[in-house]
């Protein structure tokens, strides 16, 4: 008996090994490149090494308690096959959710540490100018009324820059934290634009840059938060004006297509180097030198982040917004659906 079990044992071992071995290296073959095929493998390797046993146990006879065997490991077969693909198909979107969220996570902290390395160097720059400054009036340094009033007068702008960028950084968390809340209610697309060309005249014309704004006649009624769209606009209007030289032309225009609502803002800088155009969105990214602010009569660099918010404020009237190079230029367009009538 103990002789029958031993070689029971071994004409078990000598069928199914090879086929455990064949087994093996196609599922390390394949489970890099399909996780559905490689779980049908591991579900075939147990079946087929069962099966192969049996038949060399058999002596290679068709028996009856073959075809018994056979008949039970062919419904096996068939039941954890599928199975086996289904949960292959779930494991593998449930892989490539996750990669999708680990990039999202890794790319949502490479742009927080850019975000706090752009603004502690935007900070310190305008308070050790603020600090030079009222160190030399405290002083004395300074005592000529025009000189004085000079000082007091870049002091003002330093602290409304520091300000804005505040502004920016508080309005940034609400929308990274999903905290913005909207107030949405039927406007015209074009007094949005009229009120932004009217606000940011002004900087155009110290920048040296001509700034036109083309409407149509018909209303273009949206759904939208006045004030969240009117910044969207005026951060693009003020960034096509930072990076157009003096003597170029920022135009903003709007239109109906496709049911939708647009608005366009065309500058005739240098446009953005192509590997920018994938980050342009992205908080604190400022592009490559190219890209770098070239209007400096009045206008201030910005905090980096104005894209970035108009790209959240779009997003939370589920528009879209896109930036493209033209052939001279750049041209960024928000795309709005129309308001229900």
């Amino acid at each position: 008996m103990a002789d029958q079990t031993v070689d029971l044992i071994t004409f078990t071992l000598a069928g199914s090994i090879p086929v455990v071995a064949i087994g093996t290296l196609l599922w390390r073959a394949t489970r890099n490149r399909s996780l559905v095929l490689s779980m049908v493998v591991l579900v075939l390797i147990p079946i087929l090494a069962a099966l192969a046993g049996m038949v060399v146990v058999s002596g290679r006879m068709f028996t009856e308690e073959l075809h018994r065997t056979l008949v039970v490991l062919g419904v096996v077969a068939a039941v954890a096959v599928p199975t086996a693909v289904l949960l292959g198909r779930q494991q593998a979107r449930k892989t490539v959710w996750e990669k999708q969220i680990r990039e999202q996570e890794r790319a949502a902290e490479q742009s927080r540490r850019e975000l706090v390395a752009w603004v502690s160097h935007d900070l310190r720059t305008p308070l050790a100018g603020i600090r030079a400054m009222a160190e030399a009036l405290s002083d004395g340094v300074v005592t000529e009324g025009a000189d004085v009033a000079r000082y007091a007068d870049q002091i003002g702008r330093e602290t409304n820059r520091l300000a804005a960028m505040v502004d920016d950084l508080f309005e940034m968390s609400k929308i990274s934290a999903g905290a913005l809340r909207l107030t949405l209610e039927p406007v015209d697309l074009r007094e949005i634009i009229d009120e932004v060309f009217a606000a940011n005249r002004p900087t155009a014309e110290r920048a040296g840059v001509v700034l036109h704004a083309e409407q149509p006649p018909a209303r273009i009624t949206v759904s939208a938060d006045d004030q969240a769209l009117g910044r969207v606009l005026t951060n693009l209007v003020s960034n096509a004006i930072a990076h157009t030289p003096p003597g170029g032309r920022v135009a903003i225009s709007a239109g109906t297509a496709d049911g939708q609502a647009w608005a366009r803002v065309d500058d005739t800088g240098p446009g953005i180097a192509e590997q920018d155009l994938p980050r342009i969105f992205e908080i604190a990214y400022r592009g490559t030198a190219a890209r770098s602010p070239v209007a400096a009569g009045g206008v201030p660099a910005g905090s980096g982040m104005g894209l970035a918010i108009a790209a959240g404020l779009v997003d939370a009237h589920h528009g879209e917004i896109t930036a493209e190079n033209r052939e001279q230029g750049t041209r960024f367009e928000v795309r709005l659906p129309l308001a229900q009538h």
